[in-house]
């Protein structure tokens, strides 16, 4: 696979991103670890607290999700075991020794239990006017023994002054089957804002029209999980082509293809024969995110070196560039585009941590700069 996917380094030339270049020695500076056991507290006491009641387990500690705000990253800490004190953050990326991660906005929005509050945050995405949007699946422990606490949402947030603007009631718009995973945020040419969530279980979309304060349920075509099962992960991103067409693509992990439909049958409602198979994969993927232009990237199951694909050419091996080599110890989660106007990965022994196998120290998390292979 990897064979197939490795293409001559030369047409990394081509790519409209920026990326870090090849002066990796001083790109160490800009690397941030991570771990739960560096969380920044009130003070000693509430910290023992927590310790003492089992309302903080540092190794059950783990970020899955970031954006990029000016030198800040806003992380996602899901509620996926017990011991997770808060499940937004934000975390400094120039402070060097200062990694802690810091409740965002602040602490009173993170008490779980409380509806008008985030119980677990599983996805998040900064639009263009600076507001971030947080969607909370409202389950707690969701690894262990899952517990509905409140009903999922989407929280806006003003990043500018950590001001909530906004709360949406998702629940409408589900069945018992349903299981979110992605959120995309899109303006549409009047101004009008949409926000797009997946829900693979059952083979569908959310739209939502934030304005105009109702959505819709868009069940996919039967093509698109083939192959796939009721516990199958759904990858889904927003591209912006050339000429600033907006279209999401998706697939699940299991299926072999991948497909896309333009943002605007989203908006209007309208998924029949507007379903497009953008072809087959190499393997079965995990998507990463997109560079908010044409540039998709992914990785292999399994595997941790992070491929690019230009969503203006074919879907075909030749076109999936290997942008780096990944690390043994951990895979990537997602990349977004950020501070110093570079691509940042999201890494994490994930899959440690799934499997219960984390050490004591906690989860073992960076975020760091892209560096194209020299």
């Amino acid at each position: 696979m990897k064979g197939t996917l490795s293409v001559s380094l030369c047409l990394l030339s081509l790519i409209t991103i920026v990326f870090a270049g090849c002066k990796k020695v001083a790109l160490q500076e800009l690397r941030v670890p991570l771990s739960g056991t560096n969380l920044e507290w009130p003070c000693n006491s509430t910290r023992n607290i927590y310790l003492s009641s089992g309302r903080y387990i540092p190794r059950n500690v783990i970020v899955t999700r970031l954006q990029m705000y000016r030198d800040e990253a806003i992380v996602a800490l899901p509620r996926l075991k017990p011991g997770v004190p808060f499940t937004l953050g934000v975390v400094s990326l120039h402070k060097k020794g200062n990694n802690r991660i810091t409740p965002f906005p602040c602490w009173v929005i993170q008490e779980e239990g409380n509806c008008e509050a985030l119980q677990s945050v599983i996805d998040i995405s900064l639009d263009v006017q600076d507001i971030l949007w947080v969607l909370d699946s409202g389950i707690v422990n969701t690894l262990t023994q899952p517990i509905k606490r409140c009903p999922p949402k989407v929280v806006a947030i003003d990043v500018k002054n950590g001001r909530v603007v906004k709360v949406i009631n998702i629940e409408p718009y589900m069945t018992d089957a349903s299981h979110l995973q992605n959120l995309v945020v899109d303006y549409a040419p009047d101004g009008n804002v949409f926000l797009y969530i997946s829900d693979p279980p059952t083979r569908s979309i959310i739209a939502y029209n934030v304005i105009a304060e109702r959505g819709c349920r868009l069940i996919l075509p039967r093509a698109v999980n083939l192959g796939s099962n009721q516990r199958d992960l759904m990858y889904m991103s927003l591209v912006r082509k050339s000429d600033y067409t907006p279209v999401v693509y998706c697939s699940y992990m299991n299926c072999s293809r991948v497909f896309s439909i333009k943002a605007e049958f989203l908006r209007r409602g309208i998924i029949n024969n507007n379903v497009v198979d953008v072809g087959p994969k190499p393997g079965k993927l995990v998507g990463l995110g997109s560079d908010n232009g044409s540039n998709l990237f992914f990785r292999m199951k399994g595997e941790s070196d992070i491929y690019m694909w230009n969503a203006e050419t074919n879907f075909t091996p030749e076109n999936c560039i290997l942008v780096e080599k990944g690390d043994e110890y951990r895979m990537p989660t997602q990349v977004v585009p950020g501070y110093k106007k570079l691509m940042w990965a999201l890494e994490s022994n994930f899959q440690d941590y799934i499997q219960d196998t984390v050490p004591s120290s906690g989860t073992n998390m960076l975020i760091r700069p892209i560096v194209k292979q020299c």
